[in-house]
């Protein structure tokens, strides 16, 4: 069978979870997420509902939100297992019955994106959720953000998991593309990156960083135009904030030179060395600003990250989520996965067929990171929000929260 060229259309990860399938998941496994997210932050008393102005619960009798989060996973995870097993029973792994049942998976990706994304049906089943994710997606698509009274928050957060999620969306491309493409095409084979040109992937991988940086100039104008105070500023940080985002465009357009180098030949190799570069910045870039800004945690300012009135050191007065030391392992365990992070921005990577199992573990990880980030960047927007009543949370500098006159809530650990 080696030499048999429908085996040599796959490799072994892609012939027992094919990359329509491996799409689905991380999909499905992001509404899970949510769920999470939602219950443990409700749990300990953050009311992310009103973080992000979304509609409270009418009546204790109805279900809280991240009941109806679980509910909507569990439909589509049961659905997922369902057209997994059909999948499997029908193939045996043989190599010619995958290309040949490709059509499984996919009517599985159009279920799961009508379902959660188009259409408006299964009232009981979330449905407000669901229609509010898809005015959201509509809305930031072409990097638009509301204004902080009608859910600002919620945009940015959405749009910050879509960065985590640009690989996925890439492949959900490639998918479609190898399906359509000729009349032997097939969506379950080896996943081809160059399906409908060289440039397409790279360029719906940069799509999401795109996004974040056009809201960020929208805030950066909105403060322009605005009444200048000191709590607000010049908008300085939205600017210092796009210019994190644009750093993902070097590494996705050194690896495609990497990916694209012609005539067989090996890539140059200040091509590798800029790409290193590039990988160093996006990453430290953006450690910096989950710990110092979205976190607003200490650890970078040499004036406060000592103060007796932090719960510990780096950290900040205010500790909702864990312990200290859950802290310091959070932010560990960011710097790490935003190094490995950068490796998933590389399409070039897809050059090696028996790394799919890597990169599908990769998207994993990213993935994870992004849900642990939401438990601490919810937190830190809770505890502005009780600081500065008065004035929109979006719009104080993150810097001010150190400010040690500023009152935060009481909590269960406080003195």
């Amino acid at each position: 069978m080696d030499g048999d060229p429908v085996e040599r259309e796959f490799d072994s990860f892609s012939l027992i979870f094919p990359l329509p399938y491996r799409v689905a998941f991380i999909i499905v496994l992001a509404v899970w997420a949510w769920g999470i997210n939602l219950h443990y932050l409700y749990i300990i008393g953050i009311d992310v509902p009103s973080l992000i102005r979304y509609p409270g619960r009418p009546s204790p009798h109805h279900p809280t939100h991240h009941l109806s989060t679980y509910r909507l996973a569990t439909v589509l995870s049961s659905i997922f297992a369902f057209a997994l097993i059909v999948f499997w029973v029908f193939t045996h792994g043989n190599p010619e019955l995958v290309l040949a049942w490709d059509w499984v998976p996919l009517m599985y990706l159009a279920v799961l994106l009508g379902l959660l994304i188009v259409l408006p049906v299964f009232q009981n089943l979330s449905h407000g959720g669901r229609t509010r994710l898809r005015t959201t997606l509509k809305r930031i698509s072409i990097g638009g953000i509301a204004e902080a009274k009608d859910g600002k928050f919620g945009d940015i957060l959405l749009a910050d998991v879509l960065t985590s999620y640009s690989k996925v969306l890439a492949d959900l491309y490639v998918a479609l593309c190898m399906f359509l493409r000729t009349s032997e095409g097939s969506a379950t084979a080896r996943p081809d990156r160059n399906c409908g040109g060289a440039v397409v992937v790279p360029l719906i991988m940069a799509v999401p960083s795109a996004i974040r940086l056009r809201q960020c100039l929208i805030e950066y104008g909105r403060v322009r135009r605005g009444r200048r105070t000191e709590a607000t500023g010049w908008g300085g940080q939205h600017l210092a904030n796009a210019l994190k985002y644009s750093t993902a465009f070097p590494v996705i357009v050194f690896s495609a030179l990497q990916r694209n180098s012609s005539g067989g030949q090996a890539p140059p190799a200040h091509y590798y060395r800029a790409w290193v570069v590039a990988c160093l910045v996006n990453s430290l870039y953006s450690f910096y600003w989950d710990v110092a800004k979205d976190w607003d945690l200490t650890l970078f300012d040499n004036r406060q990250r000592s103060s007796p009135e932090l719960k510990a050191p780096g950290l900040r007065r205010r500790l909702h989520v864990g312990p200290p030391g859950l802290y310091y392992g959070v932010i560990a365990l960011d710097l790490l996965l935003r190094l490995t992070w950068s490796l998933k921005l590389s399409p070039h990577l897809g050059r090696v067929a028996d790394w799919e199992g890597s990169i599908f573990v990769i998207e994993l990880l990213e993935v994870f990171r992004r849900w642990v980030w939401i438990f601490f960047r919810v937190e830190t927007e809770w505890i502005r929000s009780a600081a500065v009543p008065g004035l929109d949370v979006d719009d104080v500098l993150l810097p001010d929260y150190h400010n040690h006159n500023i009152q935060g809530p009481k909590y269960e650990d406080d003195d």
